[in-house]
């Protein structure tokens, strides 16, 4: 639906070195996927992208971001009124960022650290990369791209087909 949209059809898609697809039949359209139970991302630029939604789920072992995440950043989820709903928070961003890199989960976590300030950032950041952070239902989204994303446009699935 978003290449139609944007008057693409007949998309050729590859997958490169780690595994991200592309268009191969249009280098100057880029594009990135998730999917959580039942909710599915989609993020379509002319640039680089990464997107991630995952399902809140209070149930989460925190000691996943003790282990793989920055200090910084599990001090933050600790201190949080809500910690499992900042888990997903910087679950998102982080994954999202390495979505965008193309290297998935070759980049390992603990590799980068995401700043959750006035802004969200990616520390020592010199590309100057927007993340861009959503509540969708039960769900948290983020982006991350060259561009500031301002909002998530909803499908429901039968308006799709």
């Amino acid at each position: 639906t978003l290449l139609r949209e944007e008057n693409i059809t007949n998309p050729t898609f590859e997958t490169g070195k780690y595994g991200k697809a592309y268009i191969s039949s249009h280098e100057d359209i880029h594009f990135n996927l998730s999917h959580s139970r039942k909710m599915v991302a989609c993020a379509i630029s002319d640039m680089e992208v990464g997107v991630d939604v995952e399902y809140i789920d209070g149930e989460i072992d925190l000691d996943i971001a003790k282990h793989y995440f920055f200090n910084s950043e599990y001090e933050s989820i600790m201190r949080s009124s809500n910690p499992s709903n900042e888990f997903f928070r910087y679950w998102v961003l982080k994954e999202s960022y390495m979505k965008y890199t193309g290297l998935g989960f070759n980049l390992e976590l603990d590799q980068f650290e995401i700043l959750i300030e006035d802004e969200i950032k990616l520390k020592d950041d010199e590309n100057n990369l927007k993340f861009s952070l959503f509540d969708v239902e039960n769900y948290k989204l983020a982006t991350c791209s060259k561009y500031n994303v301002k909002k998530a446009v909803e499908y429901n699935i039968k308006d799709l087909f």
